[in-house]
């Protein structure tokens, strides 16, 4: 197991590839969960959560009292590579491959627009707001700052975010679970702060990402915004005609 990724995700990772490489067939019943868990040293629910995450994204089918079994659809296993099948798939990628090495953490009246988007009530909400330069390759390559309501962003602390990924912190330490995120991609340059930040001249190119992180029943979790060197990062989508009974569906995958 790799301990910079949530042990849910390795599992379902585990599972997808054996799909996608043929070790599993079309139609085969998969391990329950309680084989799961026995096999992965983890617990049923950790093993629970990587079976609904594939059932969610096809991959998969629960028959009800019989087990679950690999899906029939030929094309859907053929459309995605061993590598990502989706967002949140590329975001623990991502996150697994870089480093923190300058973090500030500071408990703060909540921005209007923070405010709103995290679904915080009353006008004087406080927050906790974490600034960290990432470095990948020992090049900065990203400003990142977390916002995060107070009864989550008191329990993450410095040393931790110097020593580990901030979604194995949120996923394994504070056992938060992410069930999706709104996220929009923005084109544009860095300013004199932020060029220092990244150590690149001022209005050198940047990829600005900003995502709101939802738990269960649609509850905003975390917003974060994201400054990205455009000479060292880039974000690629394909898009896969996807052929329907009703109608064809375009699919796409991050790389």
């Amino acid at each position: 197991m790799n301990a910079l990724l949530p042990v849910y995700y390795q599992i379902k990772q585990n599972i997808k590839n054996a799909i996608i490489n043929g070790e599993y067939k079309p139609g085969d019943k998969i391990l329950s969960e309680n084989e799961l868990a026995e096999q992965f040293k983890v617990s049923r629910l950790t093993a629970r959560q990587a079976i609904l995450q594939l059932i969610q994204e096809g991959f998969l089918v629960s028959r009800r009292g019989i087990g679950t079994f690999v899906t029939r659809n030929h094309a859907l296993i053929s459309s995605f590579s061993l590598e990502f099948s989706g967002f949140m798939d590329d975001l623990f990628y991502q996150v697994s491959k870089s480093t923190t090495k300058s973090v500030q953490i500071a408990r703060t009246a909540a921005p209007v627009p923070v405010r709103e988007k995290l679904g915080l009530e009353g006008d004087n909400a406080e927050i906790v707001q974490i600034n960290r330069v990432r470095f990948k390759d020992n090049k900065s390559f990203a400003y990142t700052v977390n916002y995060l309501p107070l009864d989550i962003g008191l329990k993450v602390c410095e040393e931790d975010l110097l020593k580990k990924p901030f979604m194995q912190i949120m996923e394994q330490d504070l056992g938060i679970h992410f069930t999706e995120a709104f996220q929009t991609i923005e084109a544009t340059f860095a300013d004199q702060d932020l060029a220092e930040k990244l150590d690149i001249p001022s209005g050198s190119p940047i990829l600005f990402v900003e995502r709101i992180m939802y738990g269960p029943k649609q509850k905003p979790i975390e917003l974060v915004q994201s400054s990205y060197r455009g000479d060292l990062y880039k974000y690629i989508v394909r898009l896969k005609n996807m052929k329907r009974k009703v109608s064809n569906v375009w699919v796409h995958q991050s790389e």
